[in-house]
Parts: structure tokens; C-alpha cells; sequence
């Protein structure tokens, strides 16, 4: 619900003089009036949803998201209804975007021309990446917490498990989440032929463009398992970036590619929209968990696109 301001000022130059009693009556009308505009505008933050739980229906995108960014007022309110001590960090684009290339023990054989393999981003600034896989669980608190929040991040989609509910990751779409490949069915990649991973990733880019609007440029194989044929199709289906993850998040643990089990500036970080079926936590609650460490840590969330 949209709070109306009412031009109270211009209106009072047009009321008469009234006794004491009608007066007093008027007033407390109006505070009833503004008491209600309160509740329904979520707990007297304007633009935001208040803490109650949100019951969007099938098959179609949430409303009550805000059109501009939110303010750090905005953030911090809603910060303390999910749960967050700290507001996290948001990073600003990069000046100039780095350049990209393999991670070091990633590329392959006459690999020149080739989509780059990475693990992280190249940066000196204190700046994560959160990356979301698959699509199985889609829970619409998960779209408000981020929302709300204004935390940046991007989605891996296979179409075999977001075929039953497009909407959902068009109304992701439309607050400002890149959405990009992780082919149709979910396959081992190595091993299968070029045409038959071809047809993985360059079906998912038709699937992509018709229900999304757009063709990615980064793809992300399952499992992140490639080989040479792999990158020759994602290259001829139009992608230019190959993403990894150098950290993987899970309920109870995080997993770490580097020896020191640490975050690293640019680091991409991976986890997978799983809900209560899967890990016995929502996937606000995991978020909710990846955002209090970073933030403690003293990184921030940044677009990975910005940075591509």
C-alpha cells in the first residue's frame, strides 16, 4: 500500500472557524487517519514492507518494492527487522572495470580466445561477490530481505528447475538482479560432446532471452566442471565470462578454496537457492548468516556485473 500524502498546509488556508470541540475532534481524527497510513506503510518506514510475513501469489511478481534505492535510514530499519546487527556494506562500481582473465591452473589447452575461467575478481578493495545457483527453492521473503536490504547479487539459472515458476525470477529481474546461464538440464558437462553441450548452454540462452528479456554473457557450468568443448560452446553461444567461486556456503559451514580459509578481496562466493526440503533453512536464514560474517568482516557486497 502506497502512503498519500495529503496537502494538509494547503488545504487549512479554506477551513472556517470552528468551536473548541470540533476541533479537538478533527484532530483526533486525523491521528487515526496517520496511525493507519503508519501500519500499512510497514511500521512508519516510508517505501519499505513492514517485518509481517509476505504470501505472494503464484505466478506472479511481488509488489511494494521500492522504485528509487532505499536509504540508509531505510536499510538500517530494515536491517534490524531481518535480523542484522549491522546494515551490510554495499560497494560502488569500479572506476575502470579490471581486466579478466584465467585463474592460473584453470585454462585449457589452445584456450586463446576463450571464455576466462575465475575464482575471484581482481581488486584491492575489501569487496565480495554472492553468486546463486540453480533455482529450486524460490521464496518470496528471500526477494523482500534483498530487497529491502539493498544487497547486490547475481543468478545462475538452470531452466529444469525454474521452468515451473518464470515469474519469480522475472519479478528478481526486476529489482536489479543480473540473471544469467547454468545450462538446461543441470548436466556433467565433461565428457559430452561439443554440439551436446551446445545445446545446453545456447538452449538455455533462447530460454533466457524469451523469458527474461536478454542473452547472458556469464555462464557458470554445474558443479563447475569444463573442459576444452565446454568453453568452445559457451564462446559460440555468446558468452564471455566463465565465473567460479572461491568460497561456498552451506547452513553449518562454509567451504574454502584457498588454504587459509579466509576471505579475499574479490573473492566470488557461491551458494544455491535450497530452502527448509533441503538444509532445515530458509533462504533468508543462510543470507541472513553470509551477510553477518562478511559484513564483521568488514567486506562488501558488490555487483558482480560492475565489475565485468
Amino acid at each position: 500500500m502506497r502512503l498519500v500524502r495529503q496537502d494538509d498546509e494547503g488545504r487549512a488556508k479554506h477551513v472556517p472557524r470552528v468551536g473548541a470541540l470540533t476541533v479537538a475532534c478533527a484532530a483526533l481524527a486525523l491521528l487515526a487517519l496517520a496511525a493507519l497510513a503508519a501500519a500499512c506503510s510497514g511500521g512508519g518506514v516510508p517505501g519499505t514492507l513492514g517485518s509481517q510475513s509476505l504470501k505472494a501469489p503464484q505466478g506472479r511478481a511481488l509488489d511494494g518494492y521500492p522504485d528509487k534505492p532505499p536509504s540508509y535510514a531505510q536499510r538500517a530499519a530494515a536491517a534490524t527487522r531481518w535480523g542484522l546487527a549491522k546494515v551490510p556494506l554495499v560497494a560502488a562500481p569500479p572506476a575502470k572495470k579490471p581486466a579478466i582473465t584465467f585463474r592460473k591452473g584453470f585454462g585449457v589447452p589452445g584456450g586463446a580466445g576463450l571464455p576466462p575461467v575465475f575464482t575471484s575478481v581482481p581488486t584491492k578493495d575489501k569487496v565480495v561477490f554472492l553468486t546463486i545457483d540453480d533455482g529450486t527453492d524460490k521464496d518470496p521473503a528471500f526477494l523482500r530481505m534483498m530487497s529491502e536490504l539493498h544487497v547486490p547479487y547475481t543468478a545462475f539459472l538452470s531452466d529444469t528447475v525454474v521452468d515451473d515458476d518464470y515469474d519469480y525470477f522475472r519479478g528478481m529481474r526486476d529489482l536489479g538482479v543480473t540473471l544469467d546461464n547454468r545450462t538446461l538440464h543441470d548436466p556433467y558437462l565433461p565428457g559430452m560432446s561439443y554440439e551436446e553441450q551446445k545445446n545446453e548452454i545456447c538452449g538455455m540462452q533462447d530460454v533466457m532471452k524469451e523469458q527474461f528479456g536478454r542473452r547472458p554473457t556469464a555462464f557458470r557450468p554445474p558443479q563447475g566442471a569444463y573442459d576444452k568443448e565446454t568453453l568452445r560452446a559457451a564462446r559460440d553461444c555468446g558468452i564471455a565470462y566463465v565465473p567460479l567461486w572461491n568460497e561456498e556456503i552451506y547452513p553449518d559451514h562454509w567451504e574454502y578454496r584457498e588454504w587459509d580459509r579466509r576471505l579475499h578481496p574479490g573473492d566470488i562466493v557461491l551458494t544455491h537457492f535450497k530452502g527448509p526440503s533441503d538444509w532445515d533453512v530458509t533462504m533468508s536464514d543462510l543470507v541472513r548468516r553470509f551477510l553477518k560474517k562478511v559484513t564483521d568482516d568488514g567486506y562488501a557486497l558488490g555487483r558482480l556485473e560492475d565489475y565485468l
